[in-house]
């Protein structure tokens, strides 16, 4: 009886460390999208530094404060002239004499006969001024996206620091807002402690109370998806768009 034959083969170290070392995870590469509609996408970005500024004809008429007298100084301009200038300030971010400088050289270009407040007057104006911002009127039933952030709280009180140093466990807050998904315009939010009752689920109904415009779709990840947020949406008529969890499978 003829034994078979085995043909002994000899491995340098570097060929056993290849067999035995373990095999890397697949890498999951990242979609890459190609720009369509290049030439449109081009204006725009244009157009971002196009600035078109105009007064309007009741601003002009009432920059002046025509009030009633109060004690002490009286005011020289009206609220409707610093929420005006307030305006600009905040979309430009522009310090208080860098606004006045700025509204000196549109009324100067504009030709207009208005005098500008200093810098100072603006600043003082401002501490006491309410503006309400009111929310933007939508056509139809919003469609509401969800979602949360961790964010870190920094600093500590001066005397625990050098009596006991600095602590090693971080502190963190959650922020849970809700969201406009064609205007960006934030509708709900909510800030609470990490630990229990921070979860993106049990904050969505009091979220859900604070929007005051009708609600057509509501969208958010997979920690939305459990049995109590579904029949909230059924009992509301609201479709949801949350994809499952990554177990439910």
């Amino acid at each position: 009886m003829e034994l078979p034959h085995y043909k002994r083969t000899t491995l340098d170290p570097w060929q056993r460390y290849k067999q035995k070392r373990p095999k890397k995870q697949e890498v999951k590469q990242k979609d890459k999208y190609r720009v369509t509609n290049w030439s449109s996408y081009n204006q725009s970005l244009v157009k971002r530094g196009d600035i078109t500024i105009w007064f309007d004809e009741a601003l002009r008429e009432g920059w002046y404060y025509e009030g009633p007298d109060q004690r002490g100084a009286q005011y020289e301009y009206s609220d409707g002239c610093m929420t005006g200038l307030l305006q600009l300030k905040a979309v430009f971010d522009l310090k208080y004499r860098q606004l006045e400088g700025f509204t000196k050289s549109l009324v100067k270009l504009m030709s207009l006969d208005l005098k500008v407040p200093s810098y100072s007057q603006i600043n003082r104006r401002a501490q006491q001024m309410k503006v309400e911002i009111s929310a933007p009127k939508s056509s139809g039933p919003l469609f509401l996206v969800f979602d949360s952030t961790g964010l870190k709280v920094y600093g500590e009180g001066e005397w625990k620091a050098r009596k006991h140093g600095y602590s090693k466990r971080r502190t963190w807050r959650k922020l849970h807002i809700g969201v406009d998904e064609s205007t960006g315009f934030i509708h709900a939010q909510t800030l609470t402690k990490n630990g229990k009752g921070d979860g993106d689920a049990e904050q969505l109904p009091p979220l859900m109370d604070q929007v005051e415009s009708p609600v057509d779709r509501l969208g958010g990840d997979g920690a939305y998806d459990t049995y109590e947020i579904w029949d909230l949406l059924k009992e509301r008529k609201i479709q949801g768009i949350i994809p499952p969890q990554e177990n439910a499978i």
